[in-house]
């Protein structure tokens, strides 16, 4: 019985950490997905630099434990 509870608890624990809560942005249509443990970013916002060509900033940007491990923000 104790076994299955503890079985229970570790589920419960990693549903709590893996499963991500989405954000939009009001940037441009920029889509966060925040979990405890991870966060990853679908980027598509104005370009803050006036005189580059591109008018929007698009790629994303994947976050684990707050370390950037991906960004392709172009």
């Amino acid at each position: 019985m104790k076994k299955k509870v503890i079985i229970g608890i570790c589920i419960v624990l990693i549903a709590i950490l893996l499963i991500p809560i989405r954000m939009k942005l009001k940037d441009g249509g920029t889509v966060e997905y925040n979990a405890i443990l991870y966060s990853i970013a679908d980027v598509h916002r104005l370009n803050p630099d006036v005189e580059s060509d591109q008018p929007y900033l698009e790629g994303m940007i994947i976050k684990i434990l707050g370390i950037e491990v991906f960004n392709n923000v172009k």
